[in-house]
């Protein structure tokens, strides 16, 4: 069934049912908008939510950081700001996926109804014309009829007249015949205005007003079709992010779970370990001895009283309960108690061997650009280096003089330094590496090559490592000599394997097939690894 044939007669009824569909497309636009709004305020409050109550605010060095109940209550903030990011999304698609495409379809909707109301509106103008002409050729017509009626009326009543001539009776005869001839004429207009109408009547009602209902039904069940899909989009584009969601609701619950209740006291105990022991008992103080050993020797000075004697020991009872005043934080950590200024010495002297192995590598690592820019002057200028060299140096330096003092009071403190001791290179005032023993003091070893004090370590990897598996191949864009130790050689165009990649200092380190290996510049190969 369709509405050419069961509703011809229903034009305004279509009309208005048409224009009612593209208003519910409209109206459903408005309502998942304001649905994105309702998510978007959500996901903004909830990471405001968890903001708010982000405890990292109060720095990672506050001692609840490493309580299990802590660190997973930092876990629930993070989860619900990623399930609010879940909230955001679905905003965003509702808005990319039904809003913004049904306004676009809903557009286009708007324009073919219109095309569609227009060619009704013309074929009604068409048909209505047709009918004035077919009115106006019928009046015409009955006009006419009438006048030659009353011609031939007044020829037959001048022929009867007795008085009339022969000229007027011949006079009423050719007016009657010429109205008779008009009012035929107009007969047949009459008749080929009358069956133009007919045909095109059936024209309109029959093709184009049914044709344009079945575009006007086609056009509205794809609009009801859209819309259908906009409805499953609704829900479609939540359930989408469920799974997600649900991951973030099963990190909530292993947050939870995850609380230890019995390792978050053995961390209290830990991060608050005095060290000391407890009190002894209080010895009995006999004030009568006192007072009889003050009086037979004058030498003891004035005697103390009871109050006097009982008050060295009277705070002692009840310091555990008392109120400490915040001690002066010194750099020895001296104020803390002995197990934990142990702890804080460790911790600090950690820190700075790691800021001292970096100013190492770093050192090294200058030390072979220098080689290399004093080898190859096309390359650089070695005294362009000269003040990140030196700078270097005094890094290691101030850092050699802090970690022996950290040491120092770690010592006093009853600890033993654990920490790594390096063996390093410092550079002299002419740029040549100077071996420095683990406390500083030069060593007694000189190397004639400076080179030799920079490579001795790959020549060390060499002895002690087993043949490693190539990652990769390299093509030489020029030639190297490969003067210096731990370097190797190589000619322009020639191909090598990659065994280990540059790490920042400028050097790759490459085999040959006959098992030679050695560094080479990175800048003077392409290398193309292996995936």
């Amino acid at each position: 069934m369709d509405w050419g044939t069961e509703l011809w007669d229903q034009y305004d009824i279509i009309e208005k049912h048409t224009q009612a569909g593209q208003e519910l497309v409209d109206k459903y636009v408005k309502f998942v908008k304001e649905r994105t709004e309702i998510e978007q305020n959500y996901a903004k409050q909830l990471r405001n939510l968890s903001k708010k109550y982000n405890l990292k605010r109060s720095g990672k060095d506050e001692p609840e950081c490493r309580l299990s109940s802590y660190q997973s209550f930092l876990e629930i903030l993070n989860e619900m700001n990623d399930y609010a990011g879940q909230r955001e999304l679905i905003a965003e698609n509702m808005m990319m996926n039904i809003c913004i495409d049904l306004t676009k379809y809903l557009q286009e909707l708007k324009q073919e109804r219109k095309t569609y109301l227009m060619e009704a509106k013309k074929a009604q103008q068409s048909l209505e014309s047709t009918c004035k002409q077919l009115d106006s050729s019928k009046k015409r017509f009955e006009r006419e009829w009438r006048e030659a009626e009353r011609a031939a009326q007044y020829a037959e009543k001048t022929d009867q007249d007795i008085n009339a001539t022969k000229a007027d009776v011949e006079k009423a005869k050719q007016q009657a015949h010429m109205r008779a001839h008009v009012a035929e004429e107009c007969k047949n207009d009459y008749a080929a205005q009358l069956q133009k109408y007919n045909k095109e009547q059936n024209q309109f009602y029959f093709n184009d007003m049914p044709l344009i209902f079945n575009k006007l039904q086609d056009l509205d069940e794809r609009r009801v079709r859209k819309l259908a899909q906009g409805y499953i989009l609704f829900s479609d584009t939540e359930k989408h992010v469920m799974p997600i969601i649900g991951k973030c609701l099963e990190g909530i619950t292993k947050a939870g779970t995850n609380v230890n209740e019995r390792n978050d006291s053995m961390v209290i105990i830990e991060q608050n370990k005095s060290g000391f022991e407890r009190p002894g008992d209080v010895e009995f103080e006999d004030y009568s001895q006192g007072i009889n050993r003050a009086s037979s020797d004058s030498s003891l000075g004035t005697p103390k009283g009871p109050m006097e004697l009982l008050g060295k020991n009277r705070s002692k009872n009840f310091w555990l309960f008392s109120k400490k005043s915040k001690p002066m934080v010194t750099e020895d950590f001296a104020h803390l108690p002995p197990e934990q200024r142990r702890k804080r010495l460790q911790q600090k002297l950690e820190e700075i061997s790691k800021e001292l192995q970096k100013e190492v590598d770093q050192s090294e690592a200058l030390g072979k650009m220098k080689d290399v820019y004093e080898k190859n002057p096309q390359m650089g200028d070695p005294a362009s280096l000269a003040s990140q060299i030196s700078q270097t140096s005094q890094n290691i330096e101030r850092l050699r003089g802090e970690l022996n003092k950290y040491e120092t009071w770690l010592a006093e403190a009853g600890g033993r330094g654990d920490t790594l001791r390096y063996k390093t290179h410092t550079f002299n005032n002419n740029g040549a590496h100077d071996v420095l023993s683990p406390d500083g003091a030069h060593s007694d070893e000189s190397t004639p090559d400076p080179s030799q004090a920079i490579y001795a370590e790959f020549d060390d990897d060499f002895e002690d490592e087993e043949l490693t598996v190539p990652i990769g191949t390299c093509t030489a864009m020029y030639s190297f000599p490969g003067a210096s130790e731990g370097t190797i050689s190589m000619q322009e165009g020639e191909v090598l394997a990659v065994v280990e990649e540059d790490k920042g200092d400028g050097w790759t380190r490459v085999r040959r097939n006959n098992g030679d290996e050695g560094y080479i510049p990175t800048s003077y190969v392409t290398i193309s690894l292996s995936k």
